[in-house]
């Protein structure tokens, strides 16, 4: 009777063990996995960081380096970083920067979509008609080629010299990246595509709402992003020049200059290339979230 039961604990131990074993060895590799992808996600994170950040230091660096090289006599020239902070952002002209800025974004924003509405209607009409991009496509060029320092006083005499004003500038800077990155993005649609919309007889609406439109989403975007920074260049000059309405950055900036407020006008400086690299990671994100599901580029 011993024995039988001696042999029956045995059995239910040797029964047992494999399951016991196979649920041990499931589990270990899947927590070296995550081990795994925690550290390469870590990894990839400080390889994105430390380079940046290594470029900051050796800036800061050359300019405290260049500011002891003036001497005393024109170290005024380029205040050292502290000076920066403590004179222009977080001095009395702080507020008047927070506020140009403001009055500046609220420009750049107009300018922009204004552009993009444009730009995607004008790239839309030349993909449609070749004899429209044959037509109107080297005018864009003119446009984009044309100083437009030299537009400023006819813009500022046709459209007045305030907000408008500051707008058409915006516009013009602005156009022709989007206009040549829709192009380019709608052109870019495979030709076995194209032929397997004609096969199943889709008018040209759905072949430019559900083929064309969709793969240059990517090429779109990556006009807004270059014309999101194109805008607020553009919204800073039309302030630089037009002083009538409400003063933004491009004020504030003549008004140091004059002045000799260096470091209010490294702050003012600052702030503004600040915004554009805001604009620019603004419209990437908007970017990832629009196509980065289906959107793999080349690395």
């Amino acid at each position: 009777m011993a024995a039988s039961d001696a042999s029956a604990v045995i059995t239910d131990v040797v029964r047992d063990a494999p399951q016991i074993a196979v649920a041990d060895v499931a589990d270990m590799p899947v927590s070296r996995k995550a081990v795994r992808s925690r550290g390469e996600r870590a990894g990839r994170a400080l390889r994105a960081t430390l380079p940046p950040l290594a470029v900051f230091v050796v800036i800061i660096a050359i300019w405290y380096g260049a500011h002891a090289i003036l001497g005393a006599g024109r170290a005024f020239l380029v205040p050292t970083p502290d000076e920066v902070l403590t004179q222009g952002f977080f001095g009395p002209s702080g507020g008047q920067i927070i506020i140009a800025v403001f009055r500046t974004t609220g420009v750049a924003v107009t300018g922009l979509v204004i552009a993009a509405a444009l730009g995607i209607a004008w790239a839309t009409a030349m993909a449609l008609a070749k004899w429209v991009q044959r037509s109107t496509y080297p005018y864009a060029v003119i446009l984009q080629c044309i100083p437009i320092l030299a537009l400023v006083p006819l813009i500022g005499v046709w459209f007045g010299y305030e907000f408008t004003a500051r707008v058409v500038v915006c516009v013009m800077i602005a156009l022709f990246p989007m206009v040549a990155n829709t192009l380019f993005g709608l052109q870019s649609v495979d030709r076995s595509q194209h032929e397997l919309f004609r096969l199943q007889k889709a008018d040209r609406w759905t072949v430019l709402s559900k083929l064309m439109f969709p793969a240059a989403l990517p090429s779109i975007f990556l006009g807004l992003r270059t014309s999101a920074g194109l805008s607020v260049v553009g919204a800073i000059v039309g302030d630089f020049f037009f002083q009538r309405g409400t003063p933004g950055v491009g004020t504030l900036l003549q008004t140091y200059a004059r002045l000799l407020s260096y470091p209010q006008l490294f702050a003012a400086i600052i702030t503004s290339a600040l915004l554009g690299v805001a604009m620019f990671f603004i419209f990437g994100l908007l970017s990832r979230l629009a196509v980065g599901k289906w959107y793999d580029p080349v690395n």
